[in-house]
């Protein structure tokens, strides 16, 4: 049988249980993923050169062929998204400023203008651009950013805030979409603290200070990411859940849940609603913690499914920002991209393809037997013919095929990277 006969015979399958599978292929041209551009450099950057990662961010492994300029960069982010359908977003951190001939600045002082390269990216692609404050991997970033309690420090740090709206302003005007800028910082503290309070009224004023400049709320839409604990922040961090949630609804921003930024046994996916029922829009950064904040690469697994599910179920496809977080420099680093990149695709698609108003029917009626029944029968579904045929009729490769593209890719231009 062809892609398009297993299509068929899926789309009635799928139409016996009250699902358009057509609509779902429509559906899914719309689905906007901000992909991030530090997979393809271990979250490296080009503001400074030999730096070390600081602020719990780790890479492990030495994979060959990591981007080390913006034009290796950029071509790897166009085989990946070559690779995968529908319609992406760029997300840059601002250490990924590109500089002319001799000139440098300091990350209180970036413009526009260092940007301009990636603008001319996205608007040559019809994409929209998401940006990041880089409040780590610095010389001034090596104990605490906007916590810090020397004034200069913490000084230089908001004024780096207040750049990167001013840029992400600038996204948004040139690329004609609203730019999602987030804010997160790594500052906490190994052991137990001797003040909590103090640390997180620092980070509250500098973050009010940062917000005080005239900006566009409809064009820049400002997030504050929480964090559990990382690497040299066991015991503590000044962006708690508590904290970023407080402040986002008392200031009008958009909330940010990544899924690593948690307790272990803290699921995201039970937090979306919640968020959804006081919140206009959510943000979430998709990866996939192991034990910890890890930043693997997502995989098609439950919670990943689970977070695609409270989306579609909620008909909050339009109020969700989805973006992905994730860097691995053990594997084939533009294989990581697509794998991670198709399957959050795959989960929205599963979750599309779910007789999501019968099933809250059943719920509602309390008709658990066969609320089960259905949950379990559906998991056995042929979504893998819908999902072939989406990629045929999108131009890209179906099942596994693209991996080849990758290792040709890898032995025409990565082995080739010094």
């Amino acid at each position: 049988m062809t892609t398009k006969e297993r299509y068929l015979s899926a789309k009635e399958m799928y139409a016996a249980i009250g699902v358009d599978t057509d609509k779902v292929l429509e559906d899914m041209k719309k689905v906007d993923l901000s992909v991030h551009c530090w997979q393809a450099d271990d979250v490296g950057g080009f503001d400074q050169k030999d730096k070390e990662l600081t602020g719990g961010i780790q890479t492990t492994g030495n994979y060959p062929g990591k981007a080390t300029t913006p034009d290796e960069l950029i071509a790897d982010l166009d085989k990946a998204f070559s690779l995968t359908a529908g319609k992406h977003r760029l997300s840059l951190h601002a250490s990924y400023a590109i500089f002319g001939e001799g000139e440098w600045v300091d990350r209180d002082s970036l413009e526009p203008k260092h940007f301009q390269k990636w603008v001319e990216y996205a608007k040559e692609r019809n994409m929209g651009l998401d940006f990041n404050p880089t409040f780590f991997s610095h010389p001034l970033a090596s104990e605490y950013t906007l916590t810090h309690p020397n004034e200069e420090i913490r000084q230089f740090w908001i004024r780096h805030g207040q750049a990167c709206i001013r840029i992400s302003q600038y996204f948004a005007e040139q690329t004609g979409t609203p730019c999602l800028m987030n804010i997160w910082i790594p500052d906490g503290l190994k052991d137990v603290p001797a003040d909590r309070m103090g640390p997180r009224a620092r980070y509250k004023d500098s973050l009010d200070q940062i917000l005080s400049i005239d900006y566009d709320k409809s064009k820049v839409l400002v997030c504050v990411e929480s964090k559990v604990f990382g690497i040299g922040m066991e015991s503590y961090t000044a962006g708690s859940a508590e904290f970023t949630m407080n402040y986002v609804m008392k200031n009008d921003l958009v909330p940010l849940m990544d899924n690593g930024h948690y307790h272990p046994t803290e699921m995201v996916s039970d937090k979306i609603s919640s968020v959804l029922l006081f919140c206009d829009k959510l943000a979430l950064h998709v990866t996939r913690p192991v034990r910890w904040d890890s930043d693997h690469v997502v995989l098609l697994d439950d919670e990943t499914k689970e977070i695609a599910k409270e989306i579609v179920r909620n008909d909050a496809l339009d109020r969700v920002l989805i973006g992905l977080d994730f860097f691995d420099a053990s594997i084939n680093r533009v294989s990581a991209y697509v794998v991670g990149i198709r399957n959050m695709q795959k989960a929205l698609m599963m979750a599309m393809l779910t007789p999501n108003k019968d099933l809250k029917e059943l719920q509602d009626t309390q008709q658990f037997s066969e609320l089960m029944v259905m949950q379990e029968e559906l998991k056995s579904y042929p979504f893998g013919d819908v999902w072939n045929y989406f990629c045929e009729v999108n131009g890209v490769p179906e099942r596994e095929d693209w991996w080849r593209e990758v290792q040709k890719y890898e032995e025409e231009v990565l082995s080739k990277r010094a």
